[in-house]
């Protein structure tokens, strides 16, 4: 169950209750305390001279609240906001469509922008600069270009791989914003946002311990608190309690500083198999019988964050502080293991 409700992707079924939760104004918005202070900078200077933001790139791991900060952009200038993704605009076509029904002032939000293709990427680049748009009608030695003039928009894109960008396309956005894994403190109080929206009473010690194991990431945390509920139903109580969110927990196999199984194994893996590292990602993968995407994407951002990874030019190694909470014996040798600290 823990590969499943450590997911930082929104699972099935879960889009309605993603929008119930969601902080509309980025007054109710918690956490990334430097991105919330310059974009209020942003938004307010473009607000008072009646022009469009410039364009915005949102960069990190999956679950931090990017398309969120796309909408509340939208809510706070005032504007329509228009939905696609990277995968979805497959040719030039569909995002030229997309780009001619826009009114003055909207914003167009692309998702996993870096899997745009060359040609769809390639009409962006006048379309961001100078909102224009170059089209091509008709084949062969009929065909013409025929520039259409857009009305100036605000182009908000989000990624989670900001390595695959190509640089023509990220030196375009006039505001670039990493966001990083959040903290105890802000989950906490995530979490008692959301139970005061579901009606879920909860316990502050319980909280606390939702938010620590929920990986720093919001959307987990949401939905740790609401399996969570069911466990405490169960023990007969309607209340959130510490005892009833630790048992949950750990029936759902969600370890003390929010690892699941996949985790634990790729640790295990690189301990018992590679001695500790380095190892490519391409041999773990194999090792691990997983998609080597799905870990350089889901798994290693959280283990690197809280140090029980570390990448190295020669691939990827365990920390003393991975090799202690796993509970392994130090190897003897030149491996990893018998450094300290």
């Amino acid at each position: 169950m823990s590969d499943e409700v450590l997911q930082p992707d929104v699972q099935p079924g879960e889009d309605a209750l993603e929008e119930t939760l969601r902080p509309r104004r980025l007054g109710e918005f918690v956490g990334q305390e430097r991105l919330r202070s310059n974009l209020e900078v942003f938004i307010g200077a473009a607000r008072d001279r009646g022009e469009p933001l410039d364009h915005v790139l949102f960069a990190g791991p999956p679950g931090l609240g990017k398309t969120t900060l796309a909408q509340i952009i939208a809510a706070e200038m005032g504007a329509e906001i228009h939905h696609t993704s990277g995968p979805v605009l497959e040719r030039a076509g569909d995002l030229a469509a997309m780009l001619t029904n826009l009114q003055e002032g909207d914003v167009l939000f692309i998702d996993e922008i870096h899997r745009l293709g060359a040609s769809v990427e390639e009409i962006l680049y006048p379309a961001m600069e100078d909102f224009e748009l170059d089209l091509v009608i008709g084949q062969g030695p009929a065909a013409r270009s025929v520039r259409l003039t857009l009305p100036p928009f605000t182009l908000v894109a989000a990624t989670t791989r900001m390595g695959l960008l190509t640089a023509p396309l990220r030196d375009r956005f006039g505001i670039v914003h990493r966001l990083g894994f959040y903290g105890a403190g802000d989950l906490t109080t995530i979490v008692h946002r959301s139970a005061r929206i579901l009606s879920i009473p909860v316990e502050d010690d319980a909280a606390e311990e939702i938010a620590r194991r929920s990986r720093g990431t919001p959307r987990i945390a949401n939905r740790l608190l609401r399996r969570v509920r069911d466990f405490a139903h169960h023990m007969g109580s309607e209340r959130v309690t510490l005892e009833a969110a630790r048992w949950g927990l750990e029936q759902m196999e969600v370890d003390g500083v929010g690892l699941d199984q996949v985790d634990r194994l790729l640790l295990t893996t690189i301990a018992e198999v590679y001695d500790g590292g380095p190892v490519g990602l391409k041999a773990l993968a194999a090792s691990l019988g997983e998609d080597q995407g799905t870990l350089e994407d889901i798994h290693e951002p959280y283990l690197l964050q809280i140090g029980f990874l570390r990448r190295t030019s020669r691939g990827r190694m365990l920390t003393p502080r991975a090799v202690r909470h796993l509970g392994l014996e130090p190897l003897v040798g030149d491996s990893l293991f018998p450094e300290e600290g």
